[in-house]
């Protein structure tokens, strides 16, 4: 049954910046896999990148409005065959608050997070999909203590958080955690 990676990119960024994490992942799946690169709906302040959502300062009023197009934009994707249950959510940065935000709603086969960050008065359902949070213990941009907001928010069976040594980044040393965690989220029943 075919499979899906769909992936979003942190504010500033665009959906180039993650193409060739999406095609090394796949490169390296057993199975074949459909790696979809969204970008962000608004134009960032500085010309060339991309934003789900104002920051700085931080416009939260506009985060339900984001989640509602993205989830909308998820549910396309899925009339092409390859349904949620067969996709993972992977976000970076601002695209990781974005994942889990909008994927712990949806029948996802998992929601990856880097860099994330919970969005206030956010409220996971008990019976989210699968979360992996990974999060650089030297991040200057998004702090650590992120981490253990999405960890006290989250259902611990549906959990696994990762707090590797670097910054505002995805390391190469992050690569093989990913895999194992995709496969396993993307196993067939």
């Amino acid at each position: 049954m075919p499979q899906r990676l769909v992936l979003l990119h942190g504010w500033g960024a665009t959906a180039a910046d993650l193409k060739p994490l999406g095609e090394q992942l796949a490169a390296q799946h057993p199975d074949p896999l459909d790696v979809v690169c969204l970008e962000a709906p608004e134009p960032h302040p500085q010309p060339g990148g991309r934003q789900w959502y104002g920051l700085f300062p931080s416009d939260w009023e506009a985060v339900p409005n984001a989640v509602q197009q993205l989830t909308a934009r998820l549910f396309e994707l899925s009339n092409d065959g390859i349904p949620l249950e067969r996709t993972v959510l992977f976000g970076f940065s601002q695209g990781g608050a974005m994942a889990l935000n909008c994927g712990c709603s949806l029948p996802l086969a998992g929601v990856i997070s880097c860099s994330g960050y919970p969005h206030p008065d956010w409220q996971p359902p008990l019976d989210h999909p699968p979360v992996l949070a990974m999060h650089g213990s030297e991040d200057e941009i998004v702090p650590p203590d992120a981490l253990d907001r999405i960890k006290s928010l989250l259902n611990p069976e549906h959990y696994q958080g990762v707090l590797f040594k670097n910054g505002h980044t995805i390391p190469i040393e992050m690569m093989q955690p990913l895999n194992e965690t995709l496969q396993k989220m993307l196993k067939s029943p």
